[in-house]
C-alpha cells in the first residue's frame, strides 16, 4: 500500500527523534511574539521610542497570550482557533500598511482598499477578490472619518480583521479550509501520502519512486489497469457486474486503449491558465493540459508504470502516465489507487509535487448502459481534493480541503462504434471551466 510504501521511503518514524504528538508549541509562541510585536511598532510608527517598545511588548504579549490559549483549546489535527487566525492576519498585515504610509501610497481609503484587496485576492473566491478592495475602501473611509489620525498600519490590520470577519458570514461554504496538520497519513486515509522528492515531477516519477524504495518496478507495463479490478470499487452507488464490459476492461486494462483529448476551456479562465502553465505546469513537468485542440492534435501517449513494494508479484503502485506523443512532455503523472470505508470502494489519484501531493478522491457510481462515473461532488465525508505537504522528516501530513474544486469523470461505450466515450468535468469556485473530451479506442 502506498502508506507502506512512504515507510520504506525512509520518511517513517525516526526512532532518535520522535515526533510530537501536536504542533510545536514553543516555536508557534515565539513566531506569535515576534508578529506581535512588530505590529505594534508598525501601529505606534512616529511615536517616542519608549511608546513604540510599550507597543511592541503590549501587541506582542497579547497575541503570544492568544496563541498560548488557542493552542490549549486545540486538538490533535485540528487547526487553530478561528479567532485567532484573525488576529494573526491583522498582525502580519501591519508592516504592509507601515509601508505603504512611508511611500505616501495614499490615505486612509487607499490604504484599506490595498489591504482589502490582499485579503481578498487570499480567498482565491473570485465573489471574495472582487469584493475585498471595496470593502476595504469603504473601511479605510469609515475609520477616516472616526479616527483621521490613525495610522495606516493600524488602518491595514483593522480592514484584514473587518474583512475576515465579514467574509466568514457571508461565505459559509469555506472554498479551502486547513483540514489537519502534522498527522499519521492513516489519520487521512482519503489522502495520498507520495510526494516528489525533486523540483521536477516528470514522467520519470514512479521509476525514481521505486528506487528509493527498494520495490520492483516495471516501465510501460504491459496489459496493465488503472485499478487491479472494478470489483474493489463495489458500494450502495455501484454494482460492477452492472458495467459494460468495454468499460470494465478501459479501467482494468486500461493500455490496451489509444486516447486522443479535445479540451474545451471556458473563455474566461484562459487567461489565468496560460500564465499558470507558462511558470508553473512545464517547469513543474505535471498537469499540463493541452491549450487548444491543435495542441491536443499532437497526439497523447499514455503508460502505465508499477511498482510491487514488496515483491509479491502484486502490483502495489500504478503510475499512469500521459504525455505528449511527440516530445514526451508530461501531461498528467498520477498515482491510482483504490481504497474501502465503510462499505464503499473508492478511487484515490494523486499528483505528486514538490514535497506534496494534490489528490483527487472520487465517489464511483454507476451510469444508465453501463457507463460509470468517477466524481468528486458528493455530500459523503471523503470525495474531495486535498492538498497534502508531506514533512521529509516523519512522513506527518498537513492537509488542505480544497472545497472549490470539483470533477466529474463519465465513461461509456460507444453505441455507434466499438470504443469508448468520455467526458472529464472541472469546476472551480463552483464555476466550470473546463471539459476534457475523450476519445478511446483499442490499440
Amino acid at each position: 500500500m502506498p502508506e507502506a510504501l512512504a515507510d520504506r521511503g525512509g520518511r517513517g518514524r525516526d526512532r532518535d527523534h520522535p515526533d510530537p504528538d501536536g504542533p510545536d508549541l514553543a516555536g508557534a509562541l515565539v513566531t506569535a511574539a515576534v508578529l506581535g510585536g512588530v505590529a505594534g511598532v508598525s501601529w505606534s510608527a512616529g511615536r517616542p521610542r519608549r511608546d513604540r517598545l510599550l507597543a511592541a511588548l503590549g501587541a506582542g504579549g497579547l497575541l503570544t497570550a492568544s496563541e498560548a490559549l488557542a493552542r490549549a483549546r486545540q486538538r490533535p489535527g485540528e487547526i487553530p482557533a478561528f479567532w485567532q487566525r484573525v488576529a494573526t492576519s491583522a498582525a502580519m498585515v501591519a508592516p504592509l500598511g507601515w509601508l505603504a504610509g512611508r511611500l505616501g501610497a495614499g490615505g486612509q481609503v487607499a490604504v484599506g482598499a490595498g489591504a482589502g484587496a490582499l485579503a481578498g485576492a487570499l480567498g482565491l473566491r473570485p465573489q471574495k477578490v472582487v469584493l475585498g478592495p471595496v470593502f476595504g475602501a469603504a473601511t479605510g473611509r469609515l475609520l477616516g472619518e472616526l479616527r483621521p489620525s490613525l495610522p495606516p498600519a493600524a488602518v491595514a490590520s483593522a480592514t484584514v480583521a473587518a474583512y475576515r470577519l465579514a467574509a466568514a458570514a457571508v461565505f459559509r461554504d469555506e472554498q479551502v479550509s486547513l483540514l489537519a496538520e502534522r498527522v499519521d497519513p492513516a489519520e487521512l486515509p482519503f489522502v495520498l501520502p507520495l510526494e516528489a522528492r525533486t523540483r521536477r515531477v516528470g514522467t520519470g516519477y514512479v521509476e525514481e519512486l521505486a528506487r528509493r524504495t527498494g520495490g520492483r518496478y516495471q516501465r510501460d507495463a504491459a496489459d496493465a489497469g488503472i485499478v487491479a479490478s472494478l470489483d474493489e470499487l463495489a458500494g450502495p452507488d455501484l454494482d460492477p457486474a452492472s458495467v459494460h464490459p468495454r468499460v470494465r476492461a478501459f479501467y482494468e486494462h486500461t493500455t490496451r486503449f489509444r486516447l486522443d483529448i479535445v479540451p474545451r476551456w471556458r473563455t474566461w479562465v484562459r487567461p489565468g491558465y496560460l500564465l499558470y502553465r507558462t511558470f508553473v505546469a512545464r517547469p513543474l513537468g505535471q498537469a499540463n493540459v493541452p491549450m487548444n485542440q491543435r495542441e491536443a492534435l499532437r497526439g497523447v501517449r499514455s503508460r502505465i508504470d508499477t511498482i510491487d513494494t514488496d515483491h509479491d508479484g502484486v502490483v502495489d503502485v500504478r503510475g499512469w502516465i500521459r504525455s505528449f506523443a511527440d516530445t514526451d512532455d508530461p501531461i498528467y503523472v498520477g498515482i491510482y489507487t483504490t481504497y474501502r470505508h465503510e462499505g464503499r470502494g473508492y478511487v484515490r489519484v494523486g499528483f505528486p509535487l514538490p514535497q506534496a501531493n494534490f489528490t483527487a478522491t472520487l465517489l464511483p457510481k454507476a451510469r444508465p448502459g453501463g457507463g460509470l462515473t468517477l466524481t468528486s461532488r458528493s455530500s459523503l465525508a471523503h470525495p474531495g481534493h486535498y492538498l497534502t505537504y508531506v514533512d521529509p522528516e516523519t512522513g506527518r501530513l498537513t492537509s488542505l480541503a480544497v472545497h472549490g474544486f470539483a470533477e466529474e469523470l463519465h465513461v461509456e461505450a460507444d453505441p455507434d462504434g466499438e470504443g469508448l466515450r468520455a467526458e472529464h468535468a472541472f469546476w472551480v469556485f463552483g464555476l466550470p471551466f473546463l471539459v476534457l473530451e475523450y476519445r478511446i479506442r483499442e490499440r
